[in-house]
């Protein structure tokens, strides 16, 4: 089988800890090359995949002819430039989001590598999660009918550390919305299969010193869909991990579907559906007890193998891609207005 060889710019962090190992299981796949800032540091993760090379600069990497595709995992500030020279390199690109600093330099990036020829995804895995998959199918056939409610909570607990680029807004663009309810946004879009038409939100730094701390860690947005229904979304950085849940749950007018700990990094948790048959009228009694609803499998894997192989899938095969990076950047359109509500104390269209 042909295999799309990639380089990795910035191998640490989440490449070391989830997107490398799940390369290494793609079977249309090769990792050939590691770049991180330190040249000592990137050998040892060389040799602990087994790649040919190690650098530390993104431009030997980029000319390294064995190298067809890169996976960028760098800080959010360094994208927009390094997208660029991948693509004046003609390498494809996995990017991790956001795209960019701002919605306009992700659109701006993307028309650069268009007009290069090379394609473009952003890393938005969660997509390939098996309940995610299950309850994008369930509301696609009508299974819960109409949705008119949705709801997610994504969290990690992110106490403040010197040095820690997610805690620094110039680097990072934001916090606990950029970080986390980027993926959660983008599942109430995906799921539904419904665009976003307007934005409320609500962000703020409640836990951490100020002013070390220098993005929100509390986030709470409003989502008004196409069909009107509405879909909150929150992320946080300061709930303690002991007390996490992470939910994605939507309600219709013939079901719900309710997935607990589905989201994340690996691929798992409970999806509970209850799906109605019959017409319902209204119920003054409003017992719920038995309404205890089925328990869906899920056909769980590795969610980076996923994105890996369905990237590489796309370039080997010159297939659309399953989350080309102008869905990323529609997403930062609406973190930005949420960023502005949130500020302003107003509703904003997207």
């Amino acid at each position: 089988m042909k295999k799309l060889r990639f380089g990795v710019i910035g191998a640490g962090g989440i490449a070391d800890r989830r997107t490398i190992p799940g390369m290494m299981l793609a079977e249309n796949a090769e990792l050939v090359a590691v770049m991180g800032p330190s040249l000592e540091r990137t050998e040892k993760i060389r040799a602990k995949y087994g790649a040919k090379r190690a650098y530390d600069s993104e431009e030997e990497l980029l000319r390294d002819a064995e190298v067809d595709a890169v996976y960028i995992a760098t800080p959010i500030s360094e994208h927009a430039r390094q997208a660029r020279l991948a693509a004046d390199c003609g390498k494809h690109i996995l990017i991790e989001k956001p795209l960019a600093m701002t919605a306009d330099e992700g659109e701006e990036v993307v028309r650069y590598c268009e007009a290069k020829g090379v394609k473009i995804a952003a890393g938005l895995m969660m997509r390939f999660g098996s309940h995610v998959m299950s309850m994008k199918k369930a509301i696609a056939e009508g299974k819960i009918g109409q949705v008119v409610s949705g709801y997610s909570q994504f969290t990690v607990w992110l106490p403040y550390e010197a040095g820690n680029w997610r805690q620094i807004k110039a680097k990072a663009g934001g916090g606990a919305m950029m970080d986390l309810s980027v993926h959660t946004i983008d599942l109430m879009e995906y799921i539904t299969g419904m665009r976003v038409t307007q934005v409320a939100a609500m962000n703020e730094k409640l836990a951490f010193p100020e002013p070390r701390y220098d993005v929100e860690d509390s986030s709470t947005v409003l989502l008004r869909m196409e069909n009107g229904a509405q879909c909150v979304v929150q992320s946080n950085f300061n709930i303690p991990d002991e007390a996490a849940k992470w939910r994605v749950e939507f309600f219709g007018t013939k079901g719900r579907l309710m997935g607990d700990t589905m989201i994340g990094q690996i691929d798992g948790g409970k999806l509970n559906a209850l799906f109605i048959e019959k017409n319902v009228g209204y119920s003054s009694a409003q017992n719920h007890a038995e309404d205890k609803g089925i328990d869906i499998e899920g056909d769980f894997g590795n969610m980076y193998t996923r994105e890996i192989e369905s990237f590489a899938d796309s370039v080997l095969n010159n297939k659309p891609l399953v989350v080309p990076a102008s869905d990323a950047v529609h997403i930062q359109r609406i973190m930005e207005a949420a960023y502005r509500s949130g500020k302003e104390m107003k509703i904003f269209n997207i």
